[in-house]
């Protein structure tokens, strides 16, 4: 769960052009950074903690303009977060960058050690630089060296590698780790992600598991691992370098809840138009009798809201699994089943192990993912984009929306295929649905009432987070959003659950946020919230304008627009944003950056 850059091109001031690249990739990983420039000699200079840091450090050292590059933001695997472990790692002629884990790295340490090589770090990144050292001492052919290399580790990675005997090519190789070629007139590139080569080119090449790549100023070469020539595509990205700042707001975070209803509408638009395009636009849902969604994090959770609107709207039974889990476990489908894989990077390492099973199996595949060409979406039998363009912040929240949102589509396209719903009932929820956009603007202005709720929660020690049906599934995004970036004790839990044990925690001011969306469950839940309100449970409330009345005990409440059960949740979930950015903002957690975390986890 790290980020990767190299440059090879002009002559320039390469050491602003890393870092400014590397900044860009920020959000993959940020306990320490390094950066290595030829200019002459090899520089390599790495600190412990935010790039800012080790740009500190690069104001004191100087180094030429330069022609070659790497560069590494890290979220620590092996080994501590600390200078010594940081990346680049050198041996011998070898230096390199490493996204991924080495699963092997223990035996190829005690045999690299046998030979005579020294070790400083604790990571397995720098074994992989001491065995391509090695390996080179008798295959002076570059490409060779790193055939060899592939074929010995076990694992994921991506690597950018400079060799000491070639000064104007940059390598890198990749398996199970995302890695993206950029091409520029006067440079090429390698990264992470396509953030990191916006400010240089549109243009990249997405390169494939075990294929190896040879930069230099002026051309790209792209091998199999048989050293074979591969053609790859040219393609351009559709993004808006805007995406990737602020553009004025505090955090990025405020940023993409307020791209919500822009991006929301770029990816409903072109199914709402009615009921034939929705149709034609979808894929034919038709021989499906059971749907498993597999994802992870906050895209599971998005399944979960799916998996109660399926079931409800489409008649459909629908289970939702953890990818990390799905991947190991006995999974009971057959051909009339199909799995829906989540995940905003297209990137997740469990959900593309588990995506991978199920295609072994010979099981229908449908990603719903937010990169066009990830992994996911090349591997998946069908994919289904959502548009919300670059999310910077670690904590998801725009991509969530969307991923709900198409879930939504999902079920009203079988709920029609189904007869649960016939054209003019379809024809209007498309209508309405049309709407949303513009009530999230509408709640996104209602900012200070979201401020006035987190101010009585900031202080918890521990908050609750209670309702029924979908409303539970909702009740489990604010949850962890809360525990992300404000890092409050948070616990989801069913509302009629309570009694069962964990009523027990609930004591003199504890606080609990309910969500009553639904008005066949609303009386139940409230007798809940009475529950804890006798136990002296300071109550926030997230609820529709026509449920609001019904609540008489004291609470703090925030209310939205009342509009049809199936497009709910897509109103309820951005004040439970809101919230949870206010708390984190009171209390001056590093918002876009919370600790131990990483946007795209690319490691099991």
């Amino acid at each position: 769960m790290c980020g990767i850059v190299g440059y090879i091109g002009e002559k320039c001031n390469l050491k602003r052009v890393l870092i400014n690249d590397l900044k860009t990739l920020e959000y993959r990983g940020y306990d320490s950074s390094g950066i290595a420039i030829y200019d002459g000699n090899m520089k390599i200079v790495k600190s412990k903690g935010k790039i800012a840091y080790l740009e500190e450090q690069l104001e004191s050292i100087k180094i030429n303009d330069s022609n070659i590059g790497i560069a590494h933001t890290r979220w620590a695997t092996h080994g501590e977060a600390n200078d010594v472990n940081s990346h680049p790692h050198r041996i011998g002629c070898v230096t390199l960058v490493h996204n991924g884990i080495i699963e092997n790295y223990s035996e190829l340490k005690n045999n690299l050690i046998n030979k005579g090589y020294v070790f400083v770090s604790s990571t397995d990144s720098e074994v992989v630089s001491a065995l391509l050292d090695d390996i080179k001492k008798s295959e002076h052919d570059n490409l060779k060296a790193i055939s060899k290399l592939i074929k010995m580790l076990e694992g994921s990675y991506a690597l950018g590698i400079i060799f000491d005997d070639d000064y104007e090519h940059l390598y890198a190789v990749k398996k199970d780790s995302p890695l993206i070629v950029g091409l520029c007139d006067n440079c090429n590139l390698i990264a992470s992600d396509i953030a990191a080569i916006m400010d240089h080119t549109k243009k990249y090449m997405l390169i494939n598991d075990f294929e190896i790549v040879k930069l230099s100023k002026n051309e790209v070469q792209v091998f199999n691992s048989e050293l074979s020539l591969v053609n790859k595509d040219v393609l351009e990205v559709s993004w808006d370098i805007n995406h990737a700042k602020k553009n004025g707001y505090s955090h990025f975070m405020l940023k993409e809840i307020h791209d919500e209803p822009n991006v929301l509408r770029d990816t409903i638009i072109e199914y709402i138009k009615d009921t034939d395009t929705l149709v034609n636009k979808m894929p034919d849902f038709s021989k499906y009798n059971k749907i498993h969604i597999v994802a992870c994090g906050s895209a599971m959770y998005a399944g979960m809201v799916g998996k109660y609107i399926i079931e409800e709207y489409a008649n459909i039974e629908v289970s939702v699994e953890l990818a990390s889990e799905y991947r190991y476990k006995k999974n009971f489908y057959d051909h009339n089943t199909l799995v829906i894989f989540i995940s905003q990077s297209g990137e997740t390492a469990d959900t593309i192990a588990a995506l991978r099973k199920v295609k072994k199996d010979n099981i229908d595949t449908l990603a719903i993912v937010n990169v066009v060409g990830s992994t996911i979406a090349r591997e998946a039998d069908r994919v289904l984009y959502i548009r919300a363009g670059m999310e910077i912040a670690v904590a998801t929240t725009k991509a969530y929306l969307l991923q709900v949102a198409m879930l939504i589509l999902i079920t009203l396209n079988i709920a029609y295929a189904n007869k649960k719903l016939n054209r003019d009932e379809l024809d209007k929820i498309l209508v309405e649905f049309g709407t949303i956009p513009n009530a999230i603007k509408d709640i996104l202005d209602r900012k200070e009432e979201c401020f006035d709720i987190a101010k009585t929660l900031y202080k918890s020690k521990d908050i609750f987070y209670i309702g029924r049906g979908i409303d539970y599934a909702l009740c489990m995004e604010g949850s962890l959003k809360i525990k992300e970036i404000a890092y409050i004790h948070s616990e989801a839990y069913p509302a009629g659950e309570l009694k069962h044990g964990s009523i027990s925690l609930i004591e003199d001011k504890t606080n609990v946020v309910g969500i009553v969306s639904k008005e066949l469950l609303s009386s139940k839940t409230l007798s809940n919230i009475e529950e804890v309100i006798a136990r002296g449970a300071v109550i926030t409330l997230v609820t529709t304008d026509d449920l609001e009345d019904n609540f008489s005990f004291p609470c703090q409440k925030f209310v939205v627009k009342k509009v049809n059960d199936i497009i709910q949740p897509l109103l309820i979930v951005v004040p439970l944003q809101l919230i949870a950015f206010e708390v984190a903002r009171i209390k001056g957690c590093d918002i876009d950056k919370p600790r131990n975390l990483a946007k795209s986890v690319t490691v099991e």
